[in-house]
């Protein structure tokens, strides 16, 4: 710790964690010394080297004791992250129906198949470093990495690797000051990689949830008032959990009118590993408890699942429980018909032709089919888009046009979701180009902002779409002038410059030969605002929505589930590519059946008990149920393509689905996930 020059602690919202530990370890695998060589077997007996002497205390695991106050303090900033209240309207509302219940959401691995790695390479002079890193947000690393090395930001240069997944895990930096700290010490490059086993213990994962739920409805299921209270597990730093917190809390409603609220959420600090973004972004957790709720109040009403949802749908105007105005398209109603809708598995329970893949359990030969039951369940989301309560969110990017070929710069990470293909269909679009070259992804352009909380499709695009739409304007200046007719009725037609009159029809390529032109556009959102005490506000920029319907097989004996479909209507604003947009649905899906009934990284004590992929279960594409997809294209006016981001509402109802439809099989509560078969069938 003492050999960090600059400021010995980072943090994406609170710079709370320390490069090295020194005197105080809050959590298992916290790093303490880092160590280079020339190869792997001397850097291995480097490290049995250094002794460390550890004294035992004992640790805060249980986030209950950080909200009462009753451990004493593990970190200088105190147990608690951030504690915030909603309350809105008739605080005094209660029944004539009443729900409730306690959920519990466990602790998700991003699980991403690239490991952590970077390459940090020295200045000749040790001024200054770069630094080739798989990463979310180029700029916002580079600053907190600067800021330990005692450099101006512009001496550390960020220029983007290739990224296997990372669905929230990179947003914080890693080993990225590791590494650029053991290069300008050695004054070599310095290549630094994590295993599956240190990767586990090295990224923030999903925050563990306890929520408590209820619900006050008229006996014909419409929402009066609901009550809520979060805790979320934040682990032995901030990372992002107080936006996190926010997120779930303002989710508490789920996509459903309601006038009375009131909620508490605590987000705190634990022994237990950091918790940070993973997508979904705290509205997975508040999701699959009001979603919970949903069913119930369905039950204790006599009414169907997908009625008790459409007599309580959003609508766009409606107000939240925060007091923000719904201005984003809202087709709740439309998402639930459409998926209530869709064709059912036409196969019965087991197949037809005595396949044993067809069974829960599969090729195990353990199910018998007379003991399998079939259940369907549903789950309906909103997913807030964008940073919210206040931050300054924008994008960048830089276009120039030469010889009719389209050259685009951006900071924007692409983590898989396909923005690279994005942005040039943008361009071809815009500037009416066939060829559109790519530079190179660093930091040597403005900040796009971190790829997460379905942003980047609304913002990076926006940013290109506007440099794009600048470079237009001055091609048809200059075919104006050229030709003398008035730029304002110029128009790009296929890849050419048109005028309508007929008096100009003039190619792309021919009409930019031998000028250059190149602008750059910085896109920013409407602003938000940060909430007040009783947490009202006008705190997020726009909001998706998705529905989803699980079918499921459920051995009841054995406590094994099979899901056999998954049905979803999400609603897009406009489809901009769809085999991308495909893509980001059923991959989200796959992450939400995960932590449905399989994902979950185990803590005894602070101890990771199955950080490999062995005893982490994940799923496979044997374990891939039919997706069928139906997207709502409503066009988004707020944003700039008209398209919403995809990527999150998949994750976010799937999983309460899967368990309502497990449910519907087996007749049990089953109030936490991922559920396991002991909570089936014993």
């Amino acid at each position: 710790a003492a050999d960090v020059p600059g400021k010995p602690t980072y943090g994406l919202i609170s710079s709370d964690q320390p490069v090295f530990a020194a005197e105080v370890v809050r959590y298992v695998g916290e790093p303490i010394a880092a160590v280079a060589a020339d190869h792997p077997a001397t850097c291995r007996r480097a490290l049995a080297a250094i002794v460390v002497e550890y004294e035992v205390l004992e640790p805060l695991t249980d986030p209950e004791r950080a909200v009462d106050g009753t451990f004493p303090p593990i970190h200088p900033d105190g147990n608690v992250v951030r504690h915030q209240r909603i309350v809105r309207g008739d605080q005094t509302i209660e029944g004539p129906v009443v729900v409730e219940g306690t959920y519990e959401i466990g602790r998700q691995d991003q699980a991403f198949l690239g490991l952590e790695a970077a390459m940090a390479t020295p200045d000749h002079d040790g001024a200054g470093v770069e630094l080739v890193v798989a990463t979310q947000w180029l700029h916002e690393d580079r600053h907190q990495i600067a800021a330990c090395l005692a450099m101006p930001d512009e001496k550390v240069r960020l220029v983007l690797g290739g990224v296997g997944g990372a669905f929230g895990a990179r947003e914080d930096i890693s080993l990225q000051v590791h590494t650029c700290l053991l290069a300008l010490r050695t004054g070599r490059p310095v290549r630094m990689a994590y295993d599956r086993h240190e990767s586990f213990l090295g990224h923030v994962h999903r925050h563990p949830c306890t929520v408590w739920m209820r619900h006050h409805a008229h006996h014909d299921g419409t929402i009066r008032r609901i009550e809520a209270r979060f805790v979320f597990d934040g682990g032995a730093y901030a990372s992002t959990s107080s936006a996190v917190l926010v997120n779930g809390i303002t989710h508490t409603q789920g996509p459903y009118r309601c006038d009375n609220a009131t909620v508490d959420g605590w987000a705190v600090r634990t022994n237990n590993l950091p918790s940070g973004a993973m997508r979904g972004f705290g509205v997975v957790q508040a999701c699959f408890a009001h979603e919970s709720q949903m069913d119930k109040l369905a039950v204790a009403c006599g009414l169907d699942p997908v009625e008790v949802r459409l007599r309580n749908a959003m609508r766009t105007g409606d107000r939240l429980i925060t007091g923000q105005v719904m201005e984003s398209v809202a087709p709740v109603e439309r998402l639930i018909r459409e998926v209530a809708a869709m064709p059912l598995p036409d196969e019965p329970v087991g197949g037809r032709d005595g396949d044993p893949l067809c069974l829960p359990g599969g090729t195990g030969l353990t199910a018998d089919a007379v003991h399998v039951r079939r259940g369907i369940g549903y789950g309906i989301s909103i997913k807030n888009l964008m940073y919210s309560e206040g931050f300054d969110d924008f994008s960048t990017a830089r276009v120039r046009l030469i010889n009719g070929v389209a050259h685009v710069k951006f900071a924007t990470v692409e983590v898989g979701q396909g923005f690279v293909t994005l942005a040039q269909q943008i361009a071809r679009s815009v500037l009416g180009v066939d060829e559109v070259v790519l530079d190179r992804i660093d930091t040597e352009v403005g900040s796009a902002g971190s790829t997460s909380a379905s942003r980047q499709t609304w913002m990076s695009g926006g940013a290109v779409q506007g440099a794009c739409l600048l470079v237009r304007d001055r091609l048809f200046a200059h075919v104006a002038a050229l030709h003398n007719v008035p730029a304002g009725e110029l128009v790009i037609d296929g890849d050419e410059v048109v005028h309508p009159a007929g008096v100009l029809r003039l190619p792309v390529v021919e009409a930019s030969a031998g000028v250059e032109f190149d602008e750059t556009f910085e896109y920013h959102h409407p602003a938000t605002e940060d909430l007040d005490e009783d947490g009202q506000g006008n705190c997020h920029t726009a909001f998706a929505f998705a529905a989803h319907r699980a079918v499921v097989d459920v051995d009841t004996e054995l406590g094994l589930v099979k899901v056999v479909q998954i049905a979803t209507s999400q609603d897009v604003g406009r489809v901009l590519n769809p085999v991308v947009a495909l893509g980001q649905v059923e991959g989200g899906i796959a992450q939400g059946l995960g932590l449905a009934v399989m994902e979950e990284l185990l803590q005894v004590d602070g101890i990771v008990k199955n950080a490999s992929f062995t005893d982490y279960l994940l799923p496979t594409f044997l374990d891939m149920p039919d997706v069928e997809v139906s997207f709502v294209e409503e066009l988004e006016p707020l944003a700039p393509l008209g398209a919403k981001g995809v990527g999150e509402p998949p994750t976010v109802s799937s999983t309460p689905a899967v368990v309502a439809a497990i449910r519907d099989a087996v007749g049990r509560e089953l109030p936490r996930v991922p559920v396991r078969p002991g909570d089936i069938c014993l």
